[in-house]
């Protein structure tokens, strides 16, 4: 299986199913001499781990980070930091009405055709289980960026039809649905209590900000920095669209209205006057917030009787069993941090390359 590889420099590769012994990530090209400790990995594990609110599955996993290679007396050596989280919590079982049939919403059907054969335990390599690998991840590639001054911070922006109204950052930790709107929490509350009484599940959307990014990174044309970041997010299982600034808002606004305009402010540093274009001009950042949005689907497993079919060439009904998210987007906002990690340390590093000069003031003696 091809496409379990990502990044030029910063190079990630997931490996693991969510029903075998464990998963993990192995991180090549991150310098040497980052302190980190699986502590650090940790912070980041405990964000997606399942079982923390009554609107996540119930399997219990403590997803307990190994760091195997890659790391001495607290420090990266410069050398592949190999990474593993043993699964502890599998149930099988589950799943063994599935082994014939297709799931609505699922992999299943796409997956077997390709391959001639597939995982029914949970989905294998396509569950949302494989999104821990890219999390351990993440929190290497944040920690390089918090060197350099830059934050990223992602949150539910909506729950179903329920929307952000005002923005206290302090609140993204207080509520189980990563909200910064406690009175907008309670109403995704509301709204899910009532999609489990119905055996449904719900879809939201994530937004993620970059602070203090410098101006410069990404590429013109086939590795724009928007365009990496695009395929990133979209390579989450349960996102089905992304957008960058204004995103779809920009195909009914003006040239008047979309342009970002310059200006030198007090301290003679070059602004922008808005920022339409969420940080990014042709494909290379410009030194202001870059803002991202990460729409995802409902959960496909629900409890409801659902129309499908099974290898037998049969139409069948089909009820899902099992510990399912009622809502993934809680669990994915530091899924969508970590993949915006990832491009930006693999961009920043990318970009040492671009002048000249870069290159005299390390290696010219």
């Amino acid at each position: 299986m091809s496409g379990s590889i990502f990044g030029k420099i910063f190079r990630v590769t997931t490996w693991g199913e969510s029903h075998g012994p464990g998963l993990g990530v192995v991180v090549d090209g991150c310098p040497a001499g980052l302190p980190l400790a699986a502590s650090d990995i940790q912070t980041f594990l405990d964000r997606r781990k399942p079982g923390q609110s009554p609107f996540a599955t119930a399997r219990q996993e403590a997803d307990q980070a190994e760091i195997l290679s890659g790391v001495f007396e607290g420090k990266t050596t410069g050398t592949p930091i190999s990474l593993l989280v043993r699964n502890t919590d599998q149930r099988s079982r589950d799943y063994g009405n599935l082994a014939d049939a297709y799931r609505p919403g699922h992999a299943d059907y796409s997956f077997e055709t390709k391959y001639g054969f597939r995982d029914y335990r949970g989905g294998g390599r396509s569950s949302g289980r494989e999104t821990l690998g890219r999390v351990a991840a993440g929190a290497i590639a944040c920690k390089i960026l918090e060197k350099l001054n830059i934050r990223i911070q992602a949150y539910a922006f909506s729950i179903g039809p329920v929307e952000i109204q005002s923005f206290d950052p302090d609140q993204i930790t207080r509520n189980p649905f990563c909200m910064p709107d406690a009175q907008a929490a309670q109403k995704a509350r509301e709204y899910l209590e009532q999609c489990k009484k119905n055996q449904d599940s719900a879809g939201g959307v994530v937004e993620c900000t970059i602070q203090n990014c410098p101006p410069g990174a990404g590429d013109p044309v086939f590795d724009k920095l928007d365009a990496d970041l695009a395929k990133a997010l979209m390579s989450i299982g349960a996102v089905k669209a992304v957008e960058i600034g204004d995103g779809v808002k920009v195909a009914r606004s003006c040239g008047s209205q979309n342009n970002d305009g310059f200006h030198y402010d007090a301290h003679g540093s070059l602004t922008k006057t808005s920022n339409h274009a969420g940080g990014i001009l042709g494909g290379i950042s410009d030194g202001s917030q870059i803002l991202l949005r990460a729409y995802i689907k409902p959960t496909p497993s629900i409890s409801q009787p659902q129309a499908t079919a099974d290898k037998k060439g049969e139409n069948i009904n089909l009820q899902i069993q099992g510990r399912h998210d009622p809502v993934i987007v809680p669990r994915a906002v530091v899924v969508v941090e970590s993949m915006a990690a990832l491009v930006l340390a693999d961009a920043l590093l990318c970009g040492m390359s671009a002048r000249m000069e870069y290159l005299e003031k390390i290696w010219k003696r």
